[in-house]
């Protein structure tokens, strides 16, 4: 068998670095095994029984929170007894004695002491520890407190500062609105945070945080209508299809716009009624605004009869509608045949007039009642529809002499005063009187208006 030089290297240096290693690490973990096991209260090697007992009588007699304390030690078993004012003093005794030198075990015969019926020591002193405690607190709820207040005033601040910026850059109040009260809502979830954190309660104020969008969609779902209006409400104020006091029609509903609020929008009436008309709905129908172009076209039918000429009635007729005050020359107004019926031949009657200045009803009225006086002048027939009437027995004839029939004819014949044909009536708007109405509007439904 050969030796060789590599091996006995190998030895060498492991004997000189290896080796020492081991043996430091020995030591230490001896030494450091008899620290952790050495015991906290000592009284001296080898101790006896009646020094335990005597050394920890005088500790238990110190701290003045046990009556009729007694020690008892026989063969390193600690007997006590006694009485304890807690529960956690009990415990601490035996927590003593265990710690002791040369103890191998611990009998624990202390009572607590029960406090009388009329003993309200124990909830004094409860009482006094909270306040101890409380006050000990003051300044963390002050500063809390403190910080409550300076949230609020900077969301507030934020929102105005928000609104400010826009005003000039977004036309709709409501838009400006949502858009600063948004823009508030970090600040104040930044300042809940810090006031839970200053309280410790840093998980609750993440918690809180996160749960917010989670609640957003809650409160979402459950109010699905009331969100679906407001949303419509930013719409209908951003887009402006109409403005405060324009006659609109929507969703059947005419009627004089009087605002606008989160909810709905409010209607007056031509026959005085406030209608509120949910902002989704106004959103998704179809309106009629007459105000927007106040130049609008009415019509209505007048029949004349057969022999009647026809060029001559829509002259006529015609000459009525250039005459009248209301009605404008720009569009121009025609009168048409329209139809030829069982009795008469039927007149379309077209004019444009100023729905801003003049009543619809009251301008087709007026044009009705100067037609139907031409008429009669120019000796134009207005006949009703035929109609047949049936006599089962007959219809009695009495013949009249020429007098008497030229009497009954004179006592029939009516014709209007002559100081009536060109009388007009008040043709104004209805829309002064329905703003005047406006201010009669209870404070319930007028709220604040987005327009």
């Amino acid at each position: 068998m050969m030796f060789r030089p590599q091996k006995l290297f190998i030895l060498i240096l492991y004997a000189l670095v290896v080796s020492p290693a081991i043996s430091q690490a020995q030591v230490s973990a001896e030494i450091n095994g008899e620290v952790q096991n050495q015991k906290v209260v000592q009284v001296k090697p080898a101790a006896e029984d009646v020094a335990i007992s005597a050394r920890l009588a005088g500790i238990l007699n110190v701290t003045g929170w046990f009556e009729g304390i007694d020690v008892k030690v026989q063969e390193g078993v600690v007997f006590l007894s006694g009485t304890a004012d807690t529960r956690e003093h009990r415990e601490w005794a035996e927590q003593v004695a265990k710690k002791t030198e040369a103890v191998v075990a611990v009998v624990n015969n202390i009572t607590i002491k029960e406090p009388g019926f009329w003993d309200l020591t124990p909830k004094w002193t409860d009482l006094t520890s909270g306040v101890v405690k409380l006050s000990r607190k003051i300044p963390k709820i002050a500063l809390t407190l403190l910080l409550l207040v300076v949230t609020w005033f900077a969301a507030k601040a934020s929102v105005l500062f928000v609104r400010w910026a826009l005003k000039f850059r977004v036309k709709s109040y409501l838009l400006r609105t949502v858009i600063a009260r948004t823009a508030a809502i970090p600040v104040f979830l930044l300042g809940l945070y810090l006031t839970l954190h200053i309280l410790g309660l840093s998980r609750l104020a993440l918690t809180v945080i996160g749960g917010t969008g989670i609640l957003g969609l809650v409160v979402g779902f459950a109010f699905k209508d009331i969100a679906e209006n407001f949303l419509a409400s930013i719409l209908v104020s951003v887009h402006h299809p109409f403005s405060k006091g324009d006659l609109i029609d929507v969703a059947g509903y005419e009627g004089y716009v009087q605002g606008v609020n989160s909810r709905s929008t409010l209607l007056l009436s031509q026959q005085g009624n406030f209608v509120q008309i949910p902002n989704a709905t106004v959103y998704k129908a179809c309106i009629v605004n007459y105000t927007a172009n106040p130049i609008t076209r009415d019509e209505f039918v007048i029949g004349i009869g057969y022999d009647d000429s026809i060029m001559q009635a829509q002259s006529i007729a015609l000459e009525v509608l250039v005459k009248h005050e209301a009605v404008v020359d720009e569009p121009e107004s025609f009168v048409i045949a329209s139809e030829l019926a069982s009795a008469t031949v039927n007149l379309k009657v077209l004019y444009w007039f100023d729905i801003s200045k003049h009543s619809r009803i009251k301008v087709r009225s007026s044009i009705m009642r100067l037609i139907k006086n031409a008429f009669e002048e120019a000796e134009i027939t207005m006949p009703d529809d035929a109609r047949e009437v049936v006599f089962p027995n007959g219809v009695p004839v009495q013949m009249l002499d020429k007098e008497h029939g030229s009497k009954l004819k004179d006592d029939s014949t009516s014709k209007e005063n002559p100081d009536e044909k060109n009388t007009e009536t008040d043709l104004e708007s209805e829309s002064i009187d329905i703003k005047k109405q406006n201010e009669q509007l209870p404070d319930s439904l007028s709220g604040e208006n987005l327009l």
